[in-house]
C-alpha cells in the first residue's frame, strides 16, 4: 500500500523514512533486511527501487512524486 512520506528540502529518502519510523526497507537478494546504516553509500544496506532503478536511499534526495519501493517490489 502506497503512503505519502513528508520530507524536508535536501533530505535523503533514508532520512525521510527514518523520521517516519520506517526502519527496514525489505529483504535484499540474500533475504537480509535492508536498512539505513552508514549514511554515505558505502555499505549499500539501504537499497531501494526508485523509478525502477535500484539506488541507495541514503544518497538519493527525497522529492515530490517519487515512488520508492522495497527491492521485493512492495512500496516502502
Amino acid at each position: 500500500m502506497a503512503q505519502e512520506i513528508p520530507f524536508r528540502q535536501g533530505e535523503s529518502i533514508a532520512a525521510a523514512l527514518e523520521a517516519q519510523d520506517i526502519q527496514t526497507f525489505g529483504p535484499d537478494a540474500s533475504g537480509q533486511d535492508t536498512r539505513f546504516f552508514c549514511g554515505i553509500g558505502a555499505c549499500q544496506c539501504c537499497l531501494v527501487r526508485v523509478g525502477g532503478c535500484v539506488t541507495e536511499a541514503c544518497l538519493t534526495p527525497a522529492r515530490s512524486g517519487l515512488c520508492v519501493e522495497r527491492l521485493a517490489g512492495n512500496d516502502v
